[in-house]
């Protein structure tokens, strides 16, 4: 059944979305029906998905899967997201684990959200930010990073990307920009290395 794709401890399983039945639909198919994608499938389910505009009349559907899961989904990456959006012509699919950000403890000891055991550092923040950002770029490799202040006091992540990939995702970079924005409230771009650049 379709549904089995939806992780059961997601809400998405009693009541998914429209756009939730025909992603578990969509894989369903695909694992019945690609014999090479078959084992790797059938243990990979994902929590919830979501549409995002990226600009250009453009949509992209976000498919959050479970932290577990998510080095299964990138061993099939690049030949999945391919499949699935034939299924979705006029969308990009980005892969991207659930995670959750626990927030910082507080030192009263009498607050009700102080925290018995230390945060670990991959609930952060900062730290689940920068998983989202490898989340979405995946299987291309960041070579630097760099903030960048504006005069309105606004901030601007720069991201170089490995050169190797430019050719496979120079058309995807927009909409990773405005996943990343959507999801995090921060604005980055990305950018391939300049020749001969020692700058990272």
């Amino acid at each position: 059944m379709a549904a089995n794709k939806i992780a059961p401890n997601s809400p998405s399983r009693q009541s998914p979305s429209d756009l939730e039945k025909s992603l578990a639909t969509a894989l369903n198919d695909l694992e019945t029906n690609t014999p090479d994608l078959k084992v790797a499938l059938r243990p990979l389910q994902f929590v919830s998905a979501r549409e995002v505009e990226v600009g250009h009349g453009k949509k992209a559907i976000v498919m959050f899967v479970p932290v577990p899961l998510l080095q299964g989904f990138h061993k099939i990456q690049q030949r999945l997201t391919r499949e699935l959006e034939k299924k979705f012509s006029d969308r990009q699919v980005i892969i991207i684990a659930s995670r959750r950000i626990l927030p910082r403890p507080k030192r009263s000891t009498t607050s009700r959200t102080s925290q018995t055991q230390k945060r670990p550092r991959s609930r952060t923040l900062t730290a689940v930010h920068d998983a989202i950002l490898s989340d979405i770029v995946y299987p291309v490799e960041i070579v630097g990073k760099r903030v960048r202040t504006k005069e309105d006091g606004s901030k601007l992540l720069k991201v170089v990307l490995h050169e190797k990939e430019r050719g496979g995702v120079d058309h995807r970079l927009d909409a990773y920009g405005e996943v990343y924005r959507k999801l995090t409230g921060r604005g980055v771009t990305f950018e391939f290395p300049q020749s001969g650049s020692s700058e990272y």
